[in-house]
């Protein structure tokens, strides 16, 4: 039996991108309790606030759930890494900072499903609220909100050669790929300030964490949503004292990402009947959206040798360089550690014939002779990478429990290469990736391609290696899709179908994945839900 651990307004699970926004803007005028969980630590891990950091939180047991997905057929029976923040601003306190909308279009396509409220000037809106633009307001930004999006610390060799590059095969220079329009190719923005990273955590929690009416737990991991007569009345979490129940006398918003939001839901006994029975879960409500509709932006990386001393694995492999690297960073706030080592990219199409783009290709100032689960070795000369992405795959997958423990990881399965069109845009982006890297502008920084290598030439040789090296983005979305059919979660109001009181609000109500990174628009979506949660207690 549970102890009871208290009653308010509204209880919030999960303290990610959405879940922080969710939180603050509800404890915001006094009026409203809220319980704000959290399973992992607070974010006071030092690498978390550094922009390189990044590279350290990637594997770090602390922080991370270090997610694997089940054997995936299609990729050689291989298991993907799935990283995912597990700190206060979750994800957002371990991923590489780049501010990214995606596409106007992505949110018009939200509402043709009928998502109504949900179209691009519908959000455009809250985007704006939640940032506090470096270069000041406009049309597409805003200042003043608790998001702080900054142009990275300093210029780049590298980066104005791939940018030139990209411009030599036709790409345009694009210096806001927020604004006006989205193809083209230069520079990221961050979610930076003062050269530190600037989470959700930092953004929402840190003002707000001094409000009698927020409380805030962590290492409090929920595991069961607690439905009474229909209603959704409390959480029951385990904590440092054991299993506890919170109630809540308005509503439950559920905010534990992709992964987390459908395996809480499942463990409450709301998803797909079948699956549930199969686990021994009495079934309390039959909704076989839940888990469903799973996808992501499925990526790979072809990497060159560098012919100068310019890169992070030149950092990596020297001690002098490491020490001096610190010190820079702990006096001036400047050099290496000041960025994210992401500094460019590019956003293009796959073939001409299509409307918008559905590559994104990233600049990454290091390469890799290990990448996984447990460590990232670079290689012990200077190298960079070339990081294709499809932005708009075809495949989906499933989160589904591994297990009835309510602590055990789910099982995620992502439906990657499920089209001949998701195949198609990866050999197409892999190939401008080579194309870029021949280009005259790239020719003094390139000494030689070190992976996949001259052996990988044909088509069927490109296939082979996206089946062989293909993986996770790590922009998970749409497992508890919003809409208002059988293939829907929740409403457009984020309303949990058939169970009162109880909405999810993060990445995983996407009915599809945006063209960009996620993080932004899930805070969006943290700020949207908010204030409609806010809106309906008032009526």
């Amino acid at each position: 039996m549970a102890e009871e651990a208290g009653s308010f307004d509204f209880i919030v699970t999960g303290a990610g991108s959405a879940g922080a926004a969710i939180a603050a803007r509800l404890s915001e005028d006094g009026r409203h309790s809220v319980l704000l969980l959290e399973a992992g630590p607070p974010d006071t891990n030092p690498w978390i606030h550094i922009p390189l950091g990044f590279a350290r939180t990637f594997v770090d047991t602390r922080v991370n759930w270090k997610f694997e997905s089940v054997p995936q057929p299609k990729l050689n029976d291989r298991r993907l890494y799935a990283p995912r923040g597990k700190t206060l601003g979750g994800t957002s306190s371990i991923n590489g900072m780049v501010y990214m909308r995606g596409h106007p279009r992505d949110y018009d396509g939200w509402r043709q499903r009928g998502c109504t409220g949900w179209d691009w000037d519908s959000v455009l809106p809250f985007f704006r609220k939640a940032e506090h633009q470096q270069h000041g307001a406009d049309a597409f930004h805003g200042t003043g909100g608790p998001l702080h999006v900054s142009d990275q610390a300093a210029g780049s060799d590298l980066a104005e050669a791939m940018i030139a590059a990209a411009e030599g095969l036709g790409i345009p220079r694009n210096p806001d790929f927020n604004g006006a329009r989205q193809e083209g190719t230069g520079y990221y923005q961050t979610t930076t300030a003062g050269r530190r990273r600037w989470s959700s955590a930092r953004a929402y929690l840190a003002p707000a964490k001094g409000r009698r009416n927020l409380e805030i737990r962590t290492r409090c991991q929920a595991t069961r949503v607690v439905v009474e007569a229909g209603r959704a009345t409390g959480v029951e979490y385990q904590g440092p004292q054991g299993r506890r129940v919170a109630r809540a006398r308005r509503e439950v918003v559920v905010s534990g990402g992709a992964y987390g939001s459908p395996q809480l839901l499942l463990l409450s006994g709301i998803g797909p009947g079948e699956h549930l029975q199969a686990m021994g879960i009495t079934v309390l409500h039959d909704l076989p959206a839940v888990g469903a509709n799973l996808h992501d932006h499925f990526g790979t990386y072809l990497m060159w040798r560098c012919t100068r001393a310019i890169t992070m694995n030149d950092l990596e492999n020297s001690w002098p360089r490491k020490i001096a690297a610190a010190a820079r960073y702990a006096l001036f706030r400047s050099g290496p550690m000041a960025v994210n080592g992401i500094r460019a990219g590019l956003f293009t199409r796959s073939d001409a014939r299509l409307e918008r783009p559905d590559i994104q290709i990233n600049l990454l100032e290091w390469s890799t002779k290990e990448r996984s689960r447990d460590r990232v070795i670079p290689h012990d000369f200077p190298g960079f990478t070339l990081g294709p992405v499809h932005l708009a795959p075809d495949g989906r997958g499933t989160v589904r429990l591994a297990s009835p423990d309510p602590l055990a990881d789910p099982a995620i399965s992502f439906g990657f290469l499920h089209s001949d069109y998701d195949m198609r845009a990866m050999v197409a982006a892999a190939r401008l990736a080579r194309a870029i890297a021949a280009q005259p502008a790239m020719q003094s920084l390139v000494a030689e391609e070190v992976f996949p290598g001259p052996g990988y030439a044909t088509d069927a040789d490109l296939e082979r290696f996206v089946r062989e090296s293909g993986c996770s983005n790590h922009h998970p979305a749409g497992s508890c899709a919003m809409g208002t059919g059988s293939n829907s979660v929740v409403d457009p109001r984020l309303r949990v179908h058939g169970v009162a009181g109880l909405r999810v609000a993060d990445a995983s109500i996407m009915p599809a994945v945006v063209a960009g990174n996620t993080n932004a628009p899930s805070i969006m979506i943290g700020e949207k839900a908010a204030a409609m949660i806010l809106e309906d207690a008032a009526g």
